[in-house]
């Protein structure tokens, strides 16, 4: 059975210059995470969302499917989107989904510009709490999880300083379908691309949350080390910076967007390492000899 991704078009401006295709964390629809980034980036970049299945207006999907099987329906729901942009594509994705961006840098190289991994890791977590977590759904709804995501997700501060993207965040946790999150808890399980990290041919982006206890500073510097990347610290933000820090993730994505547009231009079968190996100058610029640069904005 196909899995199904539904895409919503968050900014579109007439003459992009880039396309930004972002996806959710587990129990968030796309909208309320990324829409306030959305707004902060450059007016010519085009921003698309995906929804995991049954969050958001995603459909659901009761069956069995994995982080690759995640990444493939996105890369198939959003080829169009991908073909028809006369500039560079960049995949994020925040936990879940920042899972789905490493995977595709892993296994579809070719498909994309560059990626962001926001707020995730190579691997996420424990593969028996993340069964026992897919039980309890699967028994209570999704209602159970909303009390331990609101400490989990919102540095502190966060939910004072914006209530209403909280609440809307929180809300869409509550109303996303108990047997698609269970699943997707289920692929989280079993999703683990350490080894794979070498295999990752295009440029990489790692942010992390300065108060994350999901995915941490530690988990975003394993990927930016594994793939010559670069990570980025956010003050402020826990496990959804997009939403958090909306302004201060904008930027570097903004920086990420700039690195790949000024890119010298090159033969197509070239284009994405020149592109690569663009960004990685702009990122070791003050530490050459290093694996990657941590950087705190």
């Amino acid at each position: 059975m196909s899995l199904p991704v539904a895409v919503t078009t968050l900014r579109a401006p007439e003459h992009p210059r880039a396309l930004l295709l972002v996806g959710p964390s587990l129990g968030t629809a796309v909208t309320p995470l990324w829409s306030s980034c959305a707004r902060a980036l450059p007016d010519d970049v085009r921003v698309v969302g995906w929804e995991l299945p049954g969050h958001g207006d995603g459909p659901a999907h009761d069956h069995p499917f994995t982080v690759a099987d995640l990444a493939d329906a996105v890369l198939g729901a959003t080829a169009g989107l991908r073909a028809d942009v006369d500039g560079p594509v960049v995949l994020a994705g925040v936990s879940l989904g920042g899972a789905v961006a490493l995977t595709v840098a892993v296994d579809h190289p070719d498909a994309v510009d560059a990626v962001a991994v926001v707020a995730s890791g190579a691997r996420i977590g424990e593969p028996a709490a993340w069964r026992e977590r897919a039980d309890l759904v699967r028994r209570a709804g999704t209602p159970v999880m909303v009390e331990g995501s609101a400490r989990r997700w919102f540095a502190p501060g966060s939910v004072e300083r914006d209530p209403a993207v909280a609440a809307a965040l929180l809300d869409s946790l509550q109303h996303t379908d108990a047997g698609s999150y269970a699943r997707c808890c289920e692929a989280l399980a079993s999703y683990d691309v350490t080894g794979a990290l070498d295999r990752v041919g295009v440029p990489v982006l790692a942010v992390a949350g300065e108060h994350d206890r999901v995915a941490t500073a530690a988990m975003g510097e394993t990927v930016a080390a594994g793939t010559g990347g670069r990570l980025v610290v956010l003050p402020g933000a826990a496990h959804l910076p997009p939403a958090e820090q909306p302004a201060a993730t904008a930027r570097e994505l903004a920086g990420l967007l700039t690195t790949l547009v000024t890119a010298p231009e090159t033969a197509p079968e070239t284009a994405h390492e020149t592109a690569h190996e663009t960004a990685h100058e702009t990122a070791h610029e003050t530490a050459p000899e290093t694996a990657h640069e941590t950087r705190t904005t």
